[in-house]
């Protein structure tokens, strides 16, 4: 017995270390340097290429910003653990921007960060239906969506936030993704579907253990992922998730299509009565309809949706209570628009005239972006652009907006927080329309940039206005005694705060 454990036990460790090595000669020959430009983050020549890599996962910032600082005109490559990313300057996306997703495709590009292969990702790949039900249904109508998603902000105020009129230490974040789910269900699901308590929790779930499943498989080479989907725990509950929202995804279809049997739904109905859900049914081609399929895609949706949604309102929310003078002329600006709200339209007179609170938020997510590297594209041929730069096929390429947005030459002041920076900026002459949070420029990548910005992006500042304006008019927050600004955590280009950060909230009198 004690010679087998011996056996093993040394066999494990032979194991480990071929896969190690294996590891290191992957990681040296995977990424052949085709593309013209220099690569950074390497602290000395010599230093091996696996090391780098590692690096990136906690030292993103400090990677890209010497990268930037360098060639900010140009182009640099950075090594992260599943690819090597080409970044470029941002005067090349007037050319990129143009470009087709059968030539460079964002989409692609979010699948291969999902490692959508093993989390079931890739049926965005497989059919275009998310994308054509936002753009074709959502945006069009989104005054229709945002009384939807309003009605169920009520509800989750009611249900989901504290009531006391005394301080009450809350996890902000967690009753945020609770409020916006709701709200983003109410536009895909519609009701009741949407206050249905399984949906609400696979909705946070989904999008928690699809970031631990890819994030884990990327911190390996691709020749292992194989056998580690095998072991993550994560990627099974993914899958279970997919299951159980199959079974609150298939009555919906059933429903729907008994209505069109009878009659009472068509194509032609009214934009009130119609869910993104029931728009994806009525449009779908193929197996689009299939419920599996269609549960899955609702779920890549939600991860969408919520996920950037929920980190902008508590962004928003730390950068308030560490600038606390900013609550009274914020809470002035929203008593002025919603005055006689029962004679106002919300999206036509309300929401765009929060232009301070707007500002604020914007300034928040210069700060904290959920991202530093947006857009990110991957090259499905061969590139080559006007000045001869090469993209090879299956290339990943970014821009470093997280830097562009704190470049002085770029934005006067950058290190300083201004809150109503973009809101004087609209107050120049002939600039009523520009430096908004949908319009995006070579300056301002948050949503993306070009044909294949964010196509969501309209809803999801609306949403974020919504609930910071219920939020300010109706609660008072403030951090624990003894406590500041929460601190954010980065986990390769991706941003994320403490999520063991606490607020003290408590209803206003």
């Amino acid at each position: 017995m004690i010679a087998s454990k011996i056996l093993f036990h040394n066999s494990t460790i032979l194991f480990c270390i071929c896969t190690l090595f294996f590891a290191l000669f992957y990681s040296s020959i995977k990424n052949r340097r085709r593309v013209k430009a220099p690569f950074v983050g390497y602290r000395t020549w010599f230093e091996p290429t696996f090391l780098v890599r590692l690096r990136f996962v906690k030292n993103a910032r400090e990677i890209l910003t010497s990268g930037y600082e360098k060639y900010k005109d140009g182009i640099f490559i950075v090594r992260r653990n599943d690819a090597d990313i080409l970044v470029l300057s941002n005067k090349y996306l007037d050319e990129i921007r143009l470009l087709p997703n059968t030539v460079l495709s964002s989409v692609a590009s979010q699948v291969n960060n999902l490692v959508g292969k093993y989390t079931y990702a890739s049926i965005m790949l497989e059919s275009n239906l998310h994308t054509r039900v936002l753009q074709s249904q959502l945006t069009p109508n989104l005054g229709v969506y945002i009384s939807k998603a309003t009605v169920e902000l009520e509800h989750s105020l009611k249900n989901d936030v504290p009531s006391s009129e005394g301080w009450i230490e809350v996890n902000i974040q967690s009753i945020v993704q609770t409020m916006v789910s709701r709200m983003s269900g109410a536009a895909f699901l519609g009701y009741p579907a949407c206050r249905n308590q399984e949906w609400l929790k696979l909705s946070v779930k989904f999008s928690i253990d699809i970031f631990r499943t890819s994030f884990t498989l990327r911190m390996f080479p691709r020749f292992m992922h194989p056998l580690l989907a095998i072991v993550i725990p994560s990627r099974y509950r993914i899958r279970q998730h997919i299951r159980e929202a199959e079974k609150i995804i298939a009555p919906l279809i059933l429903e729907h299509r008994e209505k069109q049997t009878l009659g009472a739904v068509a194509k032609s109905s009214s934009p009130e009565d119609v869910t993104l859900l029931t728009w994806m049914l009525d449009n779908a081609t193929g197996t689009e309809a299939d419920p599996t399929e269609m549960a899955n895609r609702q779920l890549i949706l939600t991860l969408a949706s919520i996920h950037t949604t929920s980190l902008a309102v508590t962004h928003t929310l730390y950068d308030l209570c560490a600038h606390p003078e900013y609550f009274d002329p914020l809470r002035e600006e929203i008593r002025n628009v919603f005055k006689d709200l029962d004679e106002k339209d919300l999206l036509r007179d309300c929401i765009p005239q929060l232009q301070k609170l707007e500002s604020f938020i914007m300034e928040s997510q210069r700060f904290n972006p959920p991202i530093l590297m947006t857009p990110q594209r991957t090259a499905m041929r061969d590139i080559t652009l006007r000045d001869g730069t090469f993209i090879p096929v299956g290339q990943a390429i970014s821009f470093p907006s997280a830097n562009i947005a704190m470049d002085p030459l770029v934005i006067p002041n950058p290190e300083i927080f201004d809150p109503f920076r973009s809101y004087y900026k609209r107050k120049q002459p002939g600039q009523e329309r520009r430096h908004l949070m949908v319009l995006t420029d070579k300056n301002n990548l948050a949503f993306g940039h070009g044909k294949q910005a964010c196509p969501g992006r309209h809803f999801a500042v609306a949403e974020i206005k919504t609930i910071l304006a219920r939020f300010l008019m109706d609660y008072e927050f403030k951090y624990p005694p003894g406590k500041g600004r929460p601190r954010n955590f980065f986990v390769d280009d991706n941003i994320f705060p403490d999520p063991s950060a606490r607020l003290m909230i408590r209803r206003r009198v």
